[in-house]
């Protein structure tokens, strides 16, 4: 589909790479969502997910499952969360984007039982000088994690409110210390076809790749997610390890992320390649910029009815609109 193949994410290892697969110190949290991934694998092979496990809020039958909304526990808002009614978790886990697993908004859910979360590593590279390939239980055992309140818009004009739990992504970035040459990180999901019957089709040029510029991703807004709800990361949410950047569209939100590599030059992302007309590199929210195909002035947010306004950069402008001081955002969409 595109004459810039994306790298491989099994690439031989550069040199003076470590490998750290060993637990890091005991953190009740980080252990609690350990326990639950290795769950989910198990739950998932019987056709039922963590929630037969722990029959928490939003399992089949539940009243959440049939529309009714769901009460969080009540904790102060933090400096980045949106106050905003947060999507019932059986919507926010049944109506998914995930091509790895297929097409249908229904695909993902249905399909998430044959991802394996546990054993996972995440290789981190490129322009760093501690690169290193991590286990998954050992990289969100580094960081204290944080809930997040965030709005999620997708590209195709619908949105929702999700309570990620996670770490800062500019935590994980300067623990690998970027050299001078850092202009641009990039994130490689994992490429098996076994895993994800979707990419046995080739809808895209697989394995899936996003990126970010720099000063983005070091923004305290991107957030690699680890939960969701204060449960372990479903499989079909991204699990165990995706990116939230609230104030651009879904797609840049990458999802079971298994590389990150710090990179000189621009990224040569998915669905950029796929269709450089209808999807940019920044895909910064703008209800002033249509879709080739759609307008993007209104949005339909999932358990609503009727249509909202959309605000610029998803309504984190104040935040960072001063990223891209002088830039044209029609022409760098």
């Amino acid at each position: 589909m595109s004459d810039h193949p994306i790298p491989p994410d099994h690439a031989d290892p550069e040199s003076g790479e470590r490998r750290i697969l060993s637990p890091g110190s005991p953190n009740p949290r980080r252990e609690f969502l350990r326990s639950a991934a290795l769950f989910t694998a198990t739950a998932g092979a019987l056709g039922g997910g963590l929630e037969l496990l722990t029959r928490r809020p939003g399992g089949p039958g539940s009243a959440e499952a049939q529309g009714a909304a769901f009460t969080r526990p009540a904790r102060p808002l933090g400096p980045y969360d949106t106050s905003e009614a947060v999507t019932p978790y059986a919507q926010a886990t049944s109506y998914n984007n995930f091509y790895e697993f297929g097409t249908d908004k229904s695909d993902p859910a249905r399909m998430a039982g044959s991802l394996k979360t546990r054993p996972w590593t995440v290789r981190i590279d490129g322009e760093v000088r501690k690169p290193m390939t991590v286990d998954i239980d050992t990289l969100q055992g580094w960081f204290p994690l944080e809930d997040r309140v965030y709005r999620m818009r997708c590209v195709e004009g619908w949105s929702m409110v999700m309570p990620w739990l996670g770490f800062p992504l500019a935590a994980l970035i300067r623990r690998m210390e970027p050299t001078s040459k850092a202009k641009y990180v990039q994130f490689t999901a994992l490429l098996d076809p076994k895993q994800f019957p979707g990419q046995r089709q080739p809808v895209l040029n697989w394995p899936y790749v996003e990126g970010l510029r720099l000063d983005e991703a070091l923004h305290p807004l991107a957030f690699m997610a680890v939960g969701l709800d204060g449960r372990v990361l479903p499989g079909q949410n991204g699990a165990p390890l995706r990116l939230a950047v609230p104030w651009k569209y879904g797609f840049k939100s990458i999802k079971s992320v298994v590389r990150i590599t710090l990179t000189e030059k621009q990224p040569q992302t998915t669905w950029a390649l796929a269709a450089p007309q209808e999807y940019g590199f920044y895909a910064n929210v703008n209800p002033a910029v249509p879709h080739p195909r759609w307008s993007q002035a209104t949005e339909r947010r999932i358990g609503e009815l009727g249509r909202r306004k959309t605000l610029p950069f998803n309504g984190y402008a104040e935040q960072v609109a001063g990223l891209y001081r002088g830039m044209d955002l029609r022409r760098f969409f």
